[in-house]
This record gives C-alpha cells, sequence and structure tokens, in this order.
C-alpha cells in the first residue's frame, strides 16, 4: 500500500482492535516492510495517538488509553450502534447525558452516510423506549438540527404547537439548547414578535436550518434561568419591556423607578420583564399619567396602539 493516508487509516483501524499486533503480521497485512510500519507507528504518534510498543524478536504493538481522547475509526457496523445509543440518549432527555449525546449526534450524524443515516433510522423506528413521567420525547434528527444551527448561528424556521393546540409557523435565531432533565427546550429569539421565546421540543415539527446567518443578540439572563423562570409560571413566557418617559426618574412611580437606566434629564428610559398580558401593562403604564414611548418589544407596542384606538373612538363626539 503506497498511499501513505490511507495506509494511516488502515494501520489505524487495525489498532483499535484490542489486541497486541506483531509488526510482522501488521507488514503482512498493508504488504509493506517492517520498517515502513515502524515509521508509521511513530506517524501516529506525533498525532496523537498512544501506541505502546513490546520488545521481541516480534515488536508488538497495541494502541493504549492517553491522555486525551484521540479520533476514532468506525466501521458501519460500530457508527450505526452509536448513532442509535446516541439518540436513545438525546431523545428522551436522559439526566446526565442529554447534552453531550445531542453534540456527539450532530458530530456523528454530520458526516454519517446517507446508507447508514437509513439503517440508523429503520432502527430507531422499530425501536420503543419506555420513559418516565408524561413521556415526552423529540425526534433526534430535530434536535440534531437545532444543535447544528446554534452552533453555527444559522436561522431556523420550524411549525409550532402551543400548549392550547395553536399551531403557527415561527422563524428564530436559535440561542441554546436547554435540558431539564425530562424535556428539551429550545431558547431562541422570535423574529415576528421580536422577543425571546422558549419553545418546547417535542411540540416542534418541520425544523430546518434556512441558511441564513445571523449576529448573536444578548439574552437578558442565563438561558437555563430563562427556561426556569418560564417553569416557574406554567410555561408562561415572559418578555422584556422597553419604555421612554418624557420625564424625570424622581417623577416616575416606585414599581418603575427601580427600572430606570442611567442617564437622567428630561427624559428617562425603563427596562424590565414581565409575565402581565401585554394590555394590562400597557393599561399601568398609561395609569401614570406620564407621556411614554413602547420601544419594545412589538406585542406591547401593539397593545398600546390597540389602547389608544380605543380611548380615541371613546372620546368622539364628547362634548
Amino acid at each position: 500500500m503506497t498511499d501513505t493516508p490511507a495506509r494511516l487509516l488502515s494501520l489505524l483501524s487495525l489498532l483499535q482492535t484490542p489486541r497486541e499486533w506483531p509488526g510482522s503480521e501488521l507488514a503482512q497485512r498493508l504488504q509493506v516492510s517492517p520498517r515502513t510500519i515502524r515509521r508509521d507507528i511513530e506517524r501516529l504518534r506525533d498525532l496523537g495517538y498512544p501506541v505502546e510498543a513490546t520488545l521481541g524478536a516480534e515488536g508488538g504493538y497495541r494502541l493504549v488509553a492517553g491522555a486525551a481522547m484521540p479520533p476514532l475509526l468506525l466501521d458501519d457496523e460500530e457508527a450505526v450502534a452509536i448513532a442509535v445509543g446516541l439518540r436513545a440518549g438525546a431523545g428522551h432527555a436522559i439526566e446526565g447525558v442529554e447534552e453531550a449525546s445531542v453534540r456527539a449526534l450532530a458530530k456523528l450524524e454530520q458526516v454519517l452516510p446517507s446508507r447508514l443515516r437509513h439503517r440508523v433510522g429503520a432502527l430507531q423506528t422499530a425501536t420503543i423506549a419506555l420513559t418516565r413521567g408524561d413521556g415526552s420525547s423529540v425526534d433526534p434528527r430535530t434536535l440534531t438540527t437545532m444543535a447544528s444551527a446554534v452552533a453555527g448561528r444559522e436561522r431556523l424556521r420550524f411549525a409550532y404547537r402551543a400548549g392550547d393546540g395553536a399551531e403557527s409557523r415561527r422563524q428564530v435565531e436559535p440561542y441554546r439548547l436547554v435540558s431539564t432533565g425530562s424535556r428539551w427546550y429550545l431558547v431562541a429569539y422570535d423574529l415576528e414578535r421580536e422577543d425571546w421565546r422558549t419553545f418546547r421540543v417535542d411540540r416542534v415539527d418541520e425544523a430546518f436550518a434556512t441558511g441564513a446567518r445571523f449576529a448573536p443578540r444578548e439574552l437578558p439572563m442565563d438561558a437555563e434561568d430563562f427556561v426556569r423562570r418560564g417553569l416557574r409560571g406554567g410555561e408562561k413566557q415572559t418578555y422584556l419591556v422597553e419604555v421612554t418617559f418624557t420625564a424625570g426618574a424622581a417623577e416616575l412611580p416606585e414599581w418603575l423607578r427601580s427600572a430606570a437606566l442611567p442617564g437622567g434629564g428630561a427624559q428617562t428610559s425603563v427596562r424590565f420583564e414581565s409575565a402581565d398580558a401585554p394590555e394590562w401593562m400597557v393599561a399601568r403604564l398609561a395609569l401614570t399619567g406620564l407621556p411614554f414611548t413602547v420601544r419594545g418589544p412589538a406585542a406591547l407596542r401593539a397593545a398600546a396602539g390597540a389602547l389608544a384606538s380605543r380611548l380615541a373612538s371613546a372620546a368622539v363626539g364628547a362634548p
């Protein structure tokens, strides 16, 4: 075998079998001289593979555990077995290995030939896993699509079914995947709603990456805390209120003064999180009696416009 890279891969594949290989047998398998085998062993060591040699007439070699995890070569059967196991670990959010399973699965399926992906899918379809809790599980392909989009900062499109059964199409900028041990959640910026959202992954369908890249936005808190707050509220979504008042900070009521941003002057901007309905939040802001402008999110701006229209209609014909 004269092709050095191909020969090194073949040699590495043999050494990954848990046994000791005499140098003469390796030379015979690869159809090269024992001297070439010795040089190839040194090349593998330079690449970080811990190959141990034993003294003697035959000069045996074996791959041993090292300080770091080197790349592994897998045959078809091994690749299929690992992919099926990773899908099981990721799809049912097995506590302690769920996030690592998704990362490894995304890497493996990226390079898996289509014929092997078909075999993995067939095995997955024919397998039933016993789950806990409400038995919610996700399609591992959805998880790997999302994980790749998060890593590549690529926008996602998908169909989503809310808790009340309402269905919608979403386009988002994915930020993080978060596992609670029994469910997966995607934290993402919803482009249509112009706000951060949490999506239960088991309610996602037809997820695909659009190919459009994006510059990551700054989430107002850790992704884990964002999901945790939503769960404490029975999965009630929170949003970031951004409002500018034409008034000094001292004129604001107490509940707004603590959210005032530095700046001072004739205008004061406030920023805080709320889980209240946008209509109720706009009413509370209006009851301050101070002129204000809603900067975000879009749902709050829409609620302000609707309230203004209703008040304007109510004032028509008034003396």
